[in-house]
């Protein structure tokens, strides 16, 4: 697979400990393949992973609840301690202050990685009676 390039938006002001986690915040409808990539790249870097679910109401864009998706991702990383999954309540943005004490990382997949599309595998699991 080829390289992820990174990007730091922000640069912490207190240095990284052991057992913190990298943040994901996202609806995850479903997760897929290009999720798990992003995911197993923190991980490969020896952090633990922590996986927020925006609490959404569900629509054609977003068939699941959130509470389904909590389900589908705990199952697939149950075997998996590093991980954390949780819901939070939806949002519209994430702000932060000067010396927030934590990176702010933008993570730029290779093609293959970002060329995967949610919108592409709902309309397959429409397709396919799943949905």
């Amino acid at each position: 697979m080829t390289n992820w390039t990174k990007k730091l938006h922000v640069g912490s002001s207190l240095p990284a400990k052991p057992g913190q986690h990298a943040m994901f915040v996202g609806r995850w409808q479903p997760l897929h393949p290009g999720h798990q990539a992003l995911f197993q790249k923190a991980m490969d870097e020896e952090k633990n992973v922590l996986i927020c679910i925006r609490d959404i109401q569900p629509d054609e864009k977003n068939p699941f609840s959130a509470e389904q998706v909590l389900e589908n991702i705990t199952t697939f990383y149950k075997d998996e301690p590093r991980v954390t999954v949780m819901i939070i309540p939806d949002i519209c943005s994430i702000e932060f202050g000067r010396g927030v004490g934590y990176d702010i990382i933008e993570h730029i997949p290779p093609t293959e990685i970002a060329d995967i599309s949610a919108t592409k595998i709902r309309e397959q699991m429409r397709q396919e009676g799943k949905l």
